[in-house]
């Protein structure tokens, strides 16, 4: 595998950003890394030093937005600049940058070591390896590696899109390919460690089932139920999702196994009962899985007793009538309209934020006409002056499609 910590090896990191160190120091680094012709000439070079770069290539991802006369010159500008600048860092004193037969590569007189590449090493030496623990060692250490998309500021290239997604595929592999060699020696520990690690440097890619699965096979069932709160929380309300059917399928499937400590029905009870702390005016505020499962417990209920229930959905249109689905004047409208919709329903009624600008309210023992009444309720709280945007609501009888056993 590559090799190079040393003090006379350039150090490339490219996941999650892009730096350069040299013998300690950073000569490139920041969050608008890169972004110059000199950070994407060594971006290209640096990551293919192997083949190099066709002069063509260069001058295309360079200068193409630009109207230049000589682009050749506009070129050998660039790269004088480069070598200015890595000497001025205190890079020894070599050709950088070679062209050779219309082909531009980095000098193979300054060694480099990059994350990319160290990584793609790692996964497949253990992709080979035969021995569990040592192929176990080889998926962790490339796991670690990964701190995240590759060249994240530049995802609008085609070249670091398409490398970025391989890349991203690996780390996928990896975590999957692992944990059944962490299931085999039962070491969720680990298990644990990695899920925190792949949520952070990966949201929204599933993988809080990964901690999820480690947290209940080490007993700890309060820690794994306020992870799927917070997990339907965020995704649900901060990023106006619903979890992936794959995530909800794997959390509840998990959540089966979760076995409770012995205790007595009044200390059930009491944990089961909305505290005081939790309470809020209103309806009862609660996440898409958990509105889902009060909805077909209602069905059953009307199955059995008749009660008139209603389904309202409530969108936030613009001043056309239009569904606003995303920017930042609906992030900031969304939870106004919560806030229109608590102060308008009953405490017995139940409340979910379903996506963006969109909520669902399950309005109990109630009539049509009274449908209407707390939409006018919800603009009024909603509506502000002149104000074009709007709601717009669409009411529908939650009838029982329950096909079971009536008792």
């Amino acid at each position: 595998m590559q090799s190079g910590s040393g003090n006379d090896t350039l150090q490339v990191k490219t996941f999650g950003g892009f730096s350069l160190i040299w013998q300690g120091t950073p000569l490139i680094g920041g969050s608008r890394s890169g972004e110059s012709q000199i950070g994407y000439l060594l971006q290209l070079l640096l990551h293919n030093r192997k083949g190099g770069v066709s002069r063509e290539k260069v001058e295309e991802l360079l200068f193409v937005e630009r109207d230049i006369e000589n682009i050749h010159h506009a070129l050998r500008s660039v790269i004088y600049n480069a070598k200015r600048k890595l000497r001025q860092a205190g890079l020894p004193e070599v050709n950088y940058i070679e062209m050779r037969k219309g082909i531009v590569y980095w000098t193979d007189q300054i060694p480099v070591s990059e994350d990319a590449q160290c990584f793609e090493e790692l996964y497949e030496a253990a992709e080979k390896e035969t021995d569990s623990d040592r192929q176990l060692e080889l998926y962790l250490e490339a796991i670690h590696l990964y701190k995240g998309e590759f060249l994240p500021t530049q995802a609008g290239i085609i070249w670091v899109a398409q490398e970025a997604k391989r890349y991203r595929g690996m780390f996928c592999s990896c975590m999957e390919n692992v944990l059944p060699l962490l299931r085999l020696h039962q070491n969720f520990a680990v298990m644990e460690e990695l899920g925190r690690y792949a949520v952070s440097i990966q949201p929204l890619a599933d993988w809080e089932t990964v901690l999820m699965e480690a947290l209940v096979s080490q007993g700890r069932y309060r820690e794994a139920q306020q992870l799927y709160d917070d997990t339907v929380e965020y995704y649900s309300q901060e990023q106006g999702l619903r979890p992936s059917k794959k995530l909800s399928d794997l959390l509840s499937r998990l959540g089966t196994r979760m076995l409770y400590q012995f205790a007595t029905l009044d200390e059930i009870q009491k944990a089961l009962a909305e505290r005081p702390d939790e309470y809020k005016p209103g309806g009862y505020l609660c996440p898409y899985p958990v509105f889902q499962g009060i909805y077909r417990v209602i069905e059953r209920l009307i199955e059995r007793g008749g009660q008139s229930v209603y389904l309202m959905l409530c969108t936030v249109v613009d001043g056309k009538g239009n569904p606003m689905k995303d920017g930042a004047v609906l992030d900031d409208l969304s939870p106004r309209l919560e806030e229109a919709i608590q102060g308008s329903v009953r405490h017995s009624d139940v409340v979910c934020r379903y996506g963006k600008g969109q909520y669902l309210v399950l309005l109990i023992n109630t009539t049509r006409e009274n449908c209407k009444i707390i939409q006018k309720r919800i603009n009024q709280h909603f509506i502000i002056g002149r104000q074009r945007i709007g709601i717009q609501y669409y009411v529908n009888s939650v009838v029982s499609t329950f096909d079971g056993e009536k008792f």
